[in-house]
């Protein structure tokens, strides 16, 4: 479709300002409604219900809108690695769980510190940034070895779940929303989270369908932070033997409309490391997702909220993967007495 468009640019340039406007509105919409997993599953228990109600609510519009793309045949994952039948469960199950203790760690997964340190957070500035450098590391550093030895342990799988995706969909849409109608989440909340999940499918459909030009192609590419986070860094020290793509002008979208939507309501506040241990945990948990991340495939968003309305089963255990890292994680240091002090700081 891309070359009906008359622009003055490749479908990689015209990928960068697609990925900034998306990015923009997720930054906006994530700010707003303080999505985050982490918040949704271990946070403070007076927040945790409207939390879970905005996870859901996210997730439900996105996998309707997503499914309801491929219904209308404008986006395919059949060749997308979320559908691949020669499953890496020692990658995707070690990473996952390294993304979830690495979350509970830094206090936020690799989306949620992103909206924190346009706000003014340096900690969570700091900490995407050694993320990113452990994701290039694992994707094309000293780490990739590890990668692919542990991505070369594969299983036979479905690629995807059997049968009818409009059923999966269904099914999932219908206990998402029982879990938004259980939460009790304010209406204008729930709102902005409708309108940050209907950005999963716009992704997908922008990068797989409208900027698809078969003598240029781009890669098909959805919401996500770990790969995104790696291009940028690479981009950004070696601008020129690359260039940047849809997951650089995301981050720099999500920086944005974090930083304009915190500026806006008034809650942007300078904030820094109060102690060594603090840093420590928070640069430990930053490694830990960088690495994690890659081997999984995806964080709670690259591999949740627009991995799972694919319907793609690598998708599904990485996010299983990162929930159970998530709980085991606070569970352990809850038992040490740090697990409250790391929810609550």
């Amino acid at each position: 479709m891309f070359e009906t468009l008359g622009l003055e640019m490749t479908p990689r340039e015209a990928s960068v300002w697609f990925g900034l406007l998306v990015g923009l509105g997720f930054g906006a919409l994530a700010q707003l409604t303080r999505f985050c997993l982490r918040r949704a599953l271990v946070g403070p228990e007076d927040e945790r219900a409207e939390a879970r109600g905005v996870w859901a609510m996210a997730l439900l519009v996105a996998v309707l809108g997503t499914q309801g793309a491929v219904a209308l045949g404008l986006v395919s994952f059949g060749a997308h690695r979320f559908h691949v039948e020669a499953l890496p469960v020692v990658a995707l199950v070690a990473g996952g769980l390294m993304f979830g203790l690495g979350t509970v760690l830094a206090r936020g997964c690799l989306s949620r510190l992103t909206v924190l340190s346009a706000s003014g957070n340096l900690r969570a500035l700091v900490a995407i940034v050694v993320a990113a450098v452990a994701a290039q590391a694992t994707l094309q550093g000293a780490l990739a070895p590890v990668r692919v030895a542990m991505g070369s342990v594969t299983v036979a799988g479905p690629g995807a779940l059997p049968g009818a995706g409009w059923i999966w969909a269904a099914v999932v849409a219908g206990l998402a929303a029982l879990v938004v109608w259980r939460s009790g989440a304010r209406v204008s909340v729930l709102a902005g989270a409708a309108l940050l999940g209907a950005l999963v499918p716009l992704a997908w459909v922008g990068t797989g369908y409208v900027l698809f030009d078969e003598f240029d192609a781009i890669p098909l590419e959805g919401l996500a932070f770990t790969g995104p986070f790696a291009e940028t860094i690479f981009w950004g020290v070696a601008a020129q033997v690359t260039s940047a793509g849809f997951g650089a002008g995301l981050v720099g979208g999500v920086l944005a409309g974090a930083l304009l939507a915190a500026v806006g309501s008034r809650s942007f506040r300078v904030e820094s490391f109060e102690s060594a241990g603090q840093m420590g945990r928070s640069l430990g948990g930053a490694v830990l997702m960088g690495v994690g991340g890659v081997l999984a495939g995806g964080c709670t968003v690259g591999a949740g909220l627009a991995g799972v309305p694919t319907l793609g089963v690598a998708a599904l255990i990485a996010l299983g993967s990162i929930v159970a890292g998530i709980l085991a994680a606070d569970a352990v240091l809850s038992r040490r007495g740090a697990g409250r002090m790391v929810a609550a700081e």
